[in-house]
């Protein structure tokens, strides 16, 4: 489970913010939205709001910006560009990308971190513990000056710390070389954390079609969602086609794109759809094509239904962009509750959505830990914040009794649009 995020000079975040999934003590307040895990109250479920361009997809984007770090060192050689997306708004900005996360797996707590410019890996750390009140084990740091490996606990670095290029992540090269810890790290970023778009959702669309066509348990669940939901069909069939190869394509290109799908088939989908005759009976039934007769919202809750279900089957990390659009708020509330519910959740999955949803502004759905907003400041640098850290007018903190929607709404949590009558 993901315990931790910290960004820092990326995009429109330029000085250090941490998003936290550690719960705090609410004794009130939804137990069941908090998993204890080796000690830890970690969050299921957290929402992050904000005004328009705050910095909400860029913090997804950071998220993803990390992971893509770690797993695309491997193939890096020795001049290769990182991927550096620094604030460009502040003239003396000459600081390296920072990206640390803190998260848990197989009975112990990590931290992991990297500073990072265009050309460098400027410094790069690693730790562990195994409840939050134990010591920290330093199990390597990386600056300046070289490379620190503690012989005791991290064996796999040893020897290896002249054979990391500069631009070349070390934990990368231990994890390449077979070294057990460090490939626990990058099997996390792997397998148990995923970051999709809740706009551009299409390119899950494979992924959704091929869990159903080949009936696996995260594909029977999420037929399970959809006839919840009573989208209009009964059933979704899918069937395998050969890829469609356009006629008008030039010869040398047609003949190189024949050779390369030679024995791959596509895998559509049809809906299954009532046919009624004319006393309203059901008197039969009607394929549809998926793609081509559904609507956009249907075919969003298709797409993500893959990641949503496979998440929850495996108790992995998801994140997702813009999760309400073209979704009804009740489709978004009944998503969030899979996740928070134990019976749902058994194995501790968590969701992490950015959303301009105001509806699950709720005590019923989303406890105080777990409302974050982003807001811009005046040079159009990220703050983000939780509902929790905010100090009232009155010198208070917001209480669990508040109408959160409303006091949202109402600019008292800040993070919102101001528009400029003219």
């Amino acid at each position: 489970m993901l315990l931790e995020f910290t960004v820092g000079n990326f995009r429109s975040f330029l000085q250090k913010r941490t998003l936290s999934l550690q719960a705090q003590k609410l004794s009130e307040e939804a137990k069941d939205n908090v998993a204890k895990v080796f000690s830890y109250n970690i969050l299921k479920t957290l929402a992050v709001y904000g005004a328009n361009s705050s910095g909400k997809s860029n913090l997804v984007n950071a998220l993803h910006k990390m992971a893509a770090c770690v797993l695309s060192s491997v193939r890096l050689n020795d001049n290769d560009i990182l991927l550096f997306d620094p604030f460009l708004l502040s003239k003396e900005n000459n600081e390296p990308t920072f990206f640390e996360i803190t998260f848990i797996k197989n009975g112990f707590c990590y931290s992991y971190g990297f500073k990072y410019s265009s050309l460098r890996i400027n410094e790069e750390w690693f730790f562990r513990k195994t409840t939050p009140r134990s010591k920290e084990q330093v199990l390597f740091i990386r600056n300046n000056d070289g490379i620190g490996v503690d012989e005791k606990n991290f064996t796999e670095g040893i020897g290896n710390e002249a054979k990391t290029n500069n631009n070349r992540l070390f934990l990368s090269l231990c994890a390449q070389l077979g070294g057990s810890i460090s490939k626990q790290v990058i099997s996390w970023f792997q397998t148990n954390f995923n970051v999709v778009s809740g706009l551009n959702n299409q390119e899950y669309r494979a992924y959704t079609k091929m869990l159903f066509h080949e009936k696996k348990e995260p594909g029977k669940e999420a037929m399970n969602f959809f006839r919840q939901l009573e989208l209009g069909f009964g059933n979704l069939l899918t069937r395998e086609e050969d890829p469609i190869i356009p006629d008008d394509m030039p010869k040398e290109l047609k003949a190189l794109l024949v050779k390369e799908l030679q024995g791959k088939k596509n895998i559509e989908v049809d809906s299954v759809h009532n046919l009624y005759n004319k006393a309203g009976n059901v008197c039969g039934s009607v394929n549809f094509s998926f793609d081509e007769r559904e609507s956009s919202g249907t075919r969003k809750l298709f797409d993500l239904a893959g990641p949503v279900f496979d998440t929850l089957f495996y108790g992995s990390v998801l994140v997702i962009d813009e999760l309400d659009a073209k979704m009804h708020p009740l489709i978004s509330q009944h998503i969030i509750s899979l996740f928070n519910n134990p019976k749902t959740n058994p194995k501790n999955a968590q969701l992490i959505f950015t959303t301009h949803d105001t509806h699950l502004l709720s005590q019923k759905m989303l406890r105080r830990d777990q409302i974050w907003f982003t807001e811009k400041n005046t040079t159009e640098q990220t703050d983000l914040y939780c509902l929790m850290d905010i100090i009232l007018p009155d010198g208070t903190k917001p209480r669990n009794d508040s109408n959160y929607e409303k006091n949202y709404i109402a600019g008292r949590y800040g993070a919102i649009p101001y528009i400029i009558n003219e």
